[in-house]
């Protein structure tokens, strides 16, 4: 770096650039070259004891971080490279058109007004990629290794790298595929239900209050969105032991009334447990759609329903053919994403019912866990950390699917094409 800024006459630039290159080079080849070795192998030498002391050996997580900072910072420097050439090529380029290189005062002056922003987006650029994208490859490369309970967790044994065979173990070996099938079905169910029932909640409520002859529509409109303003965790907790099998208000009153003689499992069944979870999602969700789709239903033209009136459409008419089109068409891209959302919507699963209840066919998993809580439990309980990456790249597929093919699909992206 910096022989073409001197060829260009450049000398203070280019010795700035070739000062930098000689530091990298002198300073930094070799915990490069160690930190490559460490990316590549995860280390050779084990834990060991000597007596009472214990000789640590090589940290596979540790070497597998450090190899990802430097081959980040490799790769952008790899671009600041780039960019010394193509600077070289234009300065270049303009001196054949008789235009003058830039001095030392004048190089600062241009880099000040026309290269400000580019140095307020720099910090940005080294935070994306040391918090955003070291994570998520140290992530994704877990999964084409081993590490996991019991046999290859540092500092006291290595991690190795396997490739794919821990993908093939979670679709081929029995206990993992089961696991993998029953939660990965119930997640989309749950995903699907989830979704429909807040939408058309909402939108029932929203049309309901809509009414001419509804009175008091701020009341009512303040009175169901509480459930959405109330923190989430809070109401969770109460919703629990509101279904609490044993003494749950709602088993008590039942009884009281001589309605049931012995107590409903609300959270203790599969089929109820996956029940109550739907039920007391609406709760939450549906607030949400009904302020939306009311905001949207105040802003259709009124000359709409009159022109159909004219033609003696008749309510349910009207509401089918232009109120819920122009609703579906400014929400779909949001409900979109709520099945987004739902699919990973790992707190109301957790803190209602903790995956529960138990499931003799499953590893580390419950009747009512989603792939999210199941990640959860085998990271944080199990410390099946290659299992539970390969499960997140695969939740990250099946999202990244939909919601592209889904957003594409939708009118309003359409439209957004066509005008563009």
């Amino acid at each position: 770096m910096g022989l073409g800024q001197i060829y260009n006459k450049q000398i203070v630039k280019g010795l700035s650039l070739l000062a930098l290159q000689l530091y990298l080079l002198i300073f930094w080849t070799v915990p490069f070259q160690w930190a490559m070795w460490g990316l590549t192998t995860l280390g050779e030498t084990t834990q060991t004891r000597s007596g009472f002391d214990i000789v640590q050996g090589d940290h596979s997580i540790f070497l597998l971080i450090e190899g990802l900072l430097f081959l980040i910072s490799f790769l952008l420097l790899l671009w600041f490279y780039y960019l010394n050439i193509r600077d070289a090529y234009k300065v270049a380029a303009k001196k054949e058109k008789g235009i003058k290189p830039n001095n030392v005062k004048e190089m600062f002056t241009n880099i000040w007004e026309n290269g400000f922003p580019y140095i307020l987006l720099t910090p940005s650029v080294l935070f994306t990629s040391f918090l955003t994208i070291l994570p998520l490859l140290f992530g994704i490369l877990i999964a084409f290794t081993n590490y996991s309970a019991p046999n290859h967790l540092p500092p006291k044994h290595l991690v190795d790298w396997v490739g794919f065979d821990t993908f093939v173990q979670l679709f081929q070996m029995k206990t993992w595929s089961a696991t993998f099938y029953g939660v990965f079905t119930w997640t989309v169910v749950w995903a699907v239900l989830a979704t429909i029932t807040t939408f058309f909640l909402g939108l029932i409520f929203a049309v309901l209050i809509s009414q001419k002859g509804i009175k008091y529509k701020k009341f009512w409109r303040s009175i169901f969105i509480l459930p959405w303003a109330i923190p989430q965790f809070v109401s969770i907790l109460i919703f629990r032991n509101i279904f609490n099998g044993q003494f749950g208000p709602i088993n008590q009153y039942l009884m009281n009334l001589g309605l049931i003689e012995t107590a409903i499992p609300w959270l203790s069944d599969p089929t109820l447990a996956k029940f109550t979870l739907v039920v007391v999602n609406m709760w939450f969700g549906f607030p949400f759609w009904m302020v939306l789709m009311s905001g949207v239903m105040t802003s259709i033209d009124k000359e709409l329903y009159e022109a159909a009136e004219v033609d003696g459409a008749s309510s349910f008419q009207k509401f089918r053919k232009i109120t819920l089109p122009l609703i579906m068409f400014a929400t779909a891209p949001l409900a979109i994403m709520s099945f987004a959302g739902n699919f990973n919507n790992f707190n109301i699963i957790y803190l209602m019912t903790e995956g529960g209840p138990v499931n003799s066919n499953y590893a580390y998993a419950g009747s009512t866990d989603i792939l999210i809580s199941w990640i959860y439990k085998l990271t944080l309980d199990n410390s099946q950390f290659a299992m539970a990456s390969v499960v997140s790249i695969l939740i990250f597929i099946v999202i990244a699917t939909f919601s592209i093919y889904n957003f594409r699909k939708t009118r309003a992206f359409k439209e957004e094409d066509m005008m563009s």
